[in-house]
């Protein structure tokens, strides 16, 4: 592509009056990783990873090692020193030339890194061959800090495939404050990115559907660009205090009816998801967070 953005994104950018402010704002995407943020990749415990597997199906995982697992070999390559558990949705995807999207967030310090690219398998772990690189906002990521469990007891467990949310699993969602979003398009690639607000900001309409506020954001429309062309998104909500995770793969449409928007104060327009296929994986990671407080930009409900 010669534009910084895929078709799907000026789609949307046009809809809603934001062309002028995006082009502004996309001067901040650069196919290198920027020595300001070799230090912040480096330090930190976790990244959040967004594809698709071989049904075209979108998968958000999770990652986590001692700070130093990632490293910048050089201005176009990030190396990640660990790989998938088998039972991933997006281990099979990492392929040479693979399309994935990465996030890297501090959540005690509310910053953010997105870097977009493909994929070059290694021996024990991948490098991502960057095409964007841009650091987002802090606004409505929820602060905590972490650390690392002792437990010794059995590793993780993956529940059997489901269609559909169970009580506990709907009730999970309900309470949740944060969750993870990939998206993809053919031409743009994959993208990695967060949602966040005071729980019950994410609702459960039936065990297979549920429905979020899109809040004002950074003006890209990277993620509703990719669903108004490709509607295949996948959603992951961690257990911050346990080291579950929650991994839901569907559909997404964009909701533009104004009186659907107007019970979620804040939001620009909702966001309707139908569950194709659900994964509950407990102690999927050694990372526990404590909650400290919400983001001061999280709308009122």
């Amino acid at each position: 592509m010669n534009s910084t953005y895929h078709t799907g994104e000026l789609k949307v950018q046009t809809k809603v009056g934001a062309v002028d402010a995006a082009s502004y704002i996309g001067r901040t995407i650069h196919p290198v990783i920027a020595h300001v943020f070799v230090d912040f990749i480096q330090s930190q415990p976790m990244v959040i990873l967004g594809s698709v597997d071989a049904n075209g199906m979108a998968w958000t995982s999770v990652l986590c090692g001692q700070p130093g697992f990632m490293t910048v070999m050089d201005e176009r390559t990030l190396r990640i020193n660990t790989l998938p558990d088998d039972a991933d949705p997006l281990r099979e995807s990492l392929r040479d030339d693979n399309e994935f999207g990465l996030l890297i967030i501090d959540f005690s310090t509310r910053r953010r890194l997105r870097l977009n690219g493909s994929v070059v398998l290694g021996n024990d772990g991948f490098s991502v061959r960057t095409r964007q690189v841009y650091s987002n906002c802090p606004r409505y990521i929820q602060a905590r800090t972490h650390e690392w469990s002792n437990d010794i007891s059995p590793p993780s467990r993956v529940a059997p495939q489901a269609a559909s949310l169970s009580e506990e699993l709907q009730q999970w969602i309900r309470t949740a404050d944060t969750f993870f979003l990939a998206s993809f398009h053919p031409l743009g690639g994959a993208d990695a990115s967060h949602r966040g607000g005071f729980p019950g900001f994410v609702q459960v309409v039936d065990e297979r559907t549920i429905i979020w506020p899109d809040y004002n954001g950074n003006g890209m429309f990277n993620t509703l660009g990719n669903i108004i062309e490709y509607p295949n998104v996948g959603l992951l909500f961690l257990d911050f205090e346990q080291g579950g995770t929650l991994q839901l793969s569907g559909t997404a449409d964009i909701i533009w009816d104004e009186e659907r928007a107007a019970p979620f104060p804040g939001a620009e327009r909702i966001i309707e998801f139908k569950i194709r296929k659900v994964i509950k994986t407990e102690k999927a990671t050694a990372l526990r967070w404590k909650f400290v407080d919400y983001s001061p930009d999280n709308p009122w409900f």
